[in-house]
């Protein structure tokens, strides 16, 4: 399976916005963005104005690394978003919600999208009581996602309970610590979904 293996931080620097891809960290003094916000490379400072091209090609790189999503993956959920009724960007950003390690990392039963991914090809967890290992698996509403039994007393696991306790649950799905559970209610809304991205300019680099 193909992964970014090169300092995330980096990727927050040069978007120019913080992505919130180490989990816990990107919330205390530690993180690299809070210390050095410039984008990276000796003549960062330098740069010229930003095109129309390069403000699209920014956004679709933004949303593409924020889900650790490979360049050709990437263009496939566009194309099933734009077939798919209603509007194509924000069908793009649902699709990628509603991936299993993004599922997982919302219900708090990881800390980042990399750890879901991580714990999710390990297959630690189970869809409606069937063990799947594969990341990109599209959940669907009413699908219950938990914790496998016999991963459970992985030491991995034994804060997800208080680490499930203290995040930010979005509307769209429930959680439940006492039983390292969660399931999908319903499919999220625009403004369930990450407000910061501008889909609408991935739109228009792919209708290029």
């Amino acid at each position: 399976m193909a992964r970014y293996s090169d300092p995330v931080c980096r990727i927050c620097r040069r978007e120019g916005l913080k992505l919130f891809l180490k989990g816990s960290r990107c919330y205390t003094k530690k993180c690299s963005f809070e210390r050095r916000s410039t984008p990276p490379g000796m003549y960062a400072q330098r740069r010229r104005k930003v095109s129309e091209y390069g403000l699209q090609l920014r956004e679709k790189q933004k949303v593409r690394k924020s889900y650790s999503v490979l360049e050709k993956q990437f263009q496939n959920y566009f194309e099933k978003a734009e077939k798919r009724k209603g509007v194509t960007g924000e069908n793009l950003l649902r699709m990628l919600e509603m991936r299993l390690d993004n599922v997982v990392f919302r219900m708090g039963l990881a800390t980042s999208r990399a750890q879901a991914r991580q714990l999710v090809s390990h297959g630690h967890f189970a869809v409606n009581g069937r063990p799947t290992n594969v990341p990109s698996f599209g959940v669907k509403v009413g699908d219950k996602v938990e914790v496998r039994e016999s991963r459970r007393s992985r030491e991995i696991f034994k804060t997800t309970a208080e680490t499930m306790k203290s995040a930010q649950v979005p509307e769209w799905v429930s959680s439940d610590a006492s039983k390292l559970s969660g399931t999908v209610i319903a499919e999220p809304a625009r403004e369930q979904m990450p407000l910061e991205f501008n889909e609408q300019l991935v739109v228009e680099y792919y209708s290029r």
